[in-house]
């Protein structure tokens, strides 16, 4: 099946961030004089739907704009030496753009970062939309930010896919009533028997039918 419209997470899926993911958020703790959290456990939880991330990683009740400026200010600093691009993806989302396809970005990162990263790495000019948690009244997993993007390119859901890697993603494609794809190479660890893409290669097939040799 050829989708019309394909939205992918970023964090995780396009973008190996995880270094500069976990760095970001203890550069807040710090701010909070909260002790570092590893590595493991922050990317471990970074998707885990029935969690409240703001208690959970920074002690809070909620997220302030303080919050976002620290994170921010780390990442904008860091993100040249701490973030790529996963092997494949660039070529993958070049040839969706160059062939017409609608490709959009639904992610939980704050929308400065988001744009800095997407930019950073070249891939910006690649999406006709790009939705992140300040945009709409609730992140992932709630389905605000993929009913946004369908409702901007009037797409109806059986054309439209989202690519994720982790059950925030799933649950909020479910919810939107749109098809949805999960990738194995992000911060979720996947049990042997899930039906999980593993692989850019695969990606392309379960997107368009047909398989590609990938050239960076």
């Amino acid at each position: 099946m050829s989708y019309n419209l394909v939205i992918f997470d970023m964090d995780g899926t396009l973008i190996d961030s995880s270094r500069l993911l976990a760095n970001a958020i203890n550069h807040v703790r710090c701010q909070l004089h909260l002790p570092p959290m590893p590595q493991d456990t922050i990317l471990s939880h970074v998707n885990a739907p029935h969690i409240d991330p703001a208690k959970y990683f920074y002690e809070v009740d909620r997220f302030e704009p303080i919050h976002e400026q620290w994170f921010s200010e780390y990442y904008s600093a860091h993100h040249a030496t701490e973030l790529q691009l996963y092997d494949g993806i660039r070529s993958l989302l070049i040839h969706l753009h160059d062939r017409g396809t609608t490709i959009a970005v639904a992610t939980n990162a704050y929308r400065v970062s988001a744009l800095e990263s997407l930019e950073h790495l070249g891939i910006a000019p690649l999406f006709d939309a790009v939705v992140c948690q300040d945009d709409v009244p609730h992140p992932k997993p709630a389905p605000d930010m993929l009913y946004r993007i369908l409702g901007a390119f009037h797409t109806p859901k059986g054309s439209a896919v989202f690519v994720g890697d982790g059950p925030r993603d799933e649950e909020a494609a479910i919810a939107a009533g749109i098809d949805f794809i999960m990738v194995d190479w992000g911060y979720t660890e996947h049990k042997a028997e899930k039906k999980v893409v593993r692989s850019v290669e695969e990606l392309w097939k379960k997107l368009e039918g047909k398989s590609k040799n990938y050239q960076e």
